[in-house]
């Protein structure tokens, strides 16, 4: 079980995360799109609109929206199972590769130690002490 520094550590982390991705260039995701983003690229096999809705615990319309707009944004396709042609296969593709990879380096970013700042009445001496020595 995590301790409560662990679990502090971890809120940090997805705190640092989702503003890495909420301030980058462009759209951003929803966290059901990026709840079913993750589950397209991180789990092994094929992804249909009825085993993401079983998997996340939402209606599978709110799969399709969230599909719809992943699919605007070229990180997934959709095509139909030629097994079963009432199925719908989610694909990955190249930006969503590519959004995955960089989503690694933000989290790996974002878990690096902060330098603690300084206090106040500190940085003060430090500046006082700083000044006296380029006299």
């Amino acid at each position: 079980m995590a301790t409560t520094d662990e679990t502090e550590s971890l809120v940090g982390v997805l705190r640092g995360t989702m503003l890495a991705l909420v301030r980058r260039e462009g759209s951003d995701l929803s966290a059901r799109q990026l709840a079913v983003c993750l589950t397209c690229y991180l789990e092994s096999e094929a992804q249909t609109v009825r085993g993401l809705a079983a998997t996340l615990d939402v209606s599978k319309p709110a799969i399709t929206r969230a599909l719809d707009r992943l699919a605007e944004f070229d990180l997934v396709r959709r095509k139909t199972d030629p097994a079963d042609r009432r199925s719908v296969l989610v694909q990955r593709t190249p930006k969503g590769t590519a959004f995955l990879r960089d989503l690694r380096a933000i989290m790996k970013e974002a878990a690096k130690p902060k330098p603690v700042a300084a206090e106040p009445a500190a940085r003060k001496k430090a500046a006082a002490k700083s000044a006296r020595t380029t006299r």
